[in-house]
């Protein structure tokens, strides 16, 4: 059997609750906002009272939606974020305004789309170190509007043989020829510096360490020294000290661009191998033209096949008469031959050498 509540008793029973509802709501809704505004994506850990946000996992494999707006820190590494998308940290449309660390190193990121990092226009420090980059759009740094450090160390060498151009395009934006300082290309095995890099910004720290520069060309030397402010590092490079090496020789000799100096050698020839490039002389370096004494061999035997040609040509074409000659030729040893023969028979007949003795 129910039992019946009249109206005065319900009142009496929800007088505290319709006095103290206002100052509950007031109470707890706060904390609601609190909790939305600050919940941290799945593989995250976030921490408000520094500003940091630090994401990692092998499953995460693509950047973490609803990053708090108050993140001025962020690091994503050892995860498999294969591809940075276009609006990559701003998918839900928020963009990260108070962001200026942002931290990839470790993802195995391989392609980073256009507008990959659009939304995030106060980074100031991008670190894309250890990762595989296959292909870098021409529009993939274009939202930043502050960038100053970037680090791409251990991180092109799977770019093979575009690998600079896809770097020069990528870089030489306006929004970065004025802003980024200091630029990290070391431990990725490139064979050739991309000039465009120097030419089109004012950089102040450029580190190419632990690549595979066998020479620099005067190109960028000059485009080097016009750069005061620059420093370049070169060191755990495999250099050639032969005659393309006296650009680089002649210009670390009289400038201090070059922190790291002292700390160049050379892999080759086998004569100067292993040998700091500072400690060799100008009249050390054997300066031939390598290019030019291999087209003196490859034209010099050229004419001496034109030559061989045309001594068969004329052979041919003379062969009747050469004929002629042979047999004529022929018919001459043959007859000063017998005309040998018969007079060594004649010196040796006896009877004639008795007839003459009685005479």
């Amino acid at each position: 059997m129910h039992r019946r509540i009249h109206s005065s008793q319900r009142d009496v029973l929800f007088a505290p609750f319709k006095l103290y509802t206002p100052h509950l709501f007031w109470i707890i809704f706060p904390c609601f906002l609190f909790t939305v505004s600050d919940a941290c994506p799945f593989y995250c850990e976030c921490f408000s009272a520094s500003a940091t946000v630090w994401c990692s996992s092998p499953n995460l494999t693509d950047v973490p939606e609803e990053i708090p707006v108050w993140v001025q820190n962020l690091t994503i590494s050892g995860s498999n974020i294969t591809v940075l998308g276009i609006r990559a940290f701003t998918r839900n449309g928020s963009k990260l305004y108070n962001l200026s660390f942002l931290s990839l190193t470790g993802n195995n990121i391989e392609k980073i789309n256009s507008l990959a990092f659009d939304g995030l226009p106060n980074v100031s420090h991008l670190d894309l170190s250890r990762n595989m980059l296959q292909n870098i759009s021409d529009d993939a740094f274009l939202g930043f509007q502050r960038l100053q450090v970037l680090n791409l160390s251990e991180s092109l060498e799977s770019l093979g043989d575009s690998g600079e151009t896809q770097l020069s395009n990528a870089l030489c934006i306006k929004s970065l020829s004025t802003t980024l300082k200091r630029l990290d290309l070391s431990k990725n095995k490139l064979k050739n510096f991309p000039n465009k890099i120097t030419e089109k910004m004012n950089l102040e720290y450029l580190n190419f360490r632990g690549n595979a520069l066998q020479y620099i060309n005067g190109d960028s030397l000059a485009e080097w020294y016009s750069q005061n402010k620059l420093k370049v590092y070169l060191s755990d490079n495999p250099f050639l000290c032969n005659c393309s090496l006296i650009p680089l020789f002649l210009w670390i000799k009289n400038s201090s661009l070059v922190p790291d100096a002292q700390t160049l050698i050379c892999s080759g020839p086998k004569s100067w191998n292993a040998t700091f490039i500072n400690k060799l002389q100008l009249d050390d370096i054997k300066c031939k033209n390598e290019d030019l004494e291999t087209v003196s061999y490859v034209f010099l035997g050229i004419v001496l096949a034109l030559i061989g040609v045309v001594f068969l040509m004329v052979l041919y074409l003379n062969r009747k008469g050469i004929k002629r000659w042979m047999n004529n030729l022929r018919d001459a040893c043959r007859d000063q031959m017998e005309g040998y023969h018969y007079r060594y028979e004649q010196d040796s007949d006896p009877r004639r050498s008795t007839a003459t003795i009685s005479v």
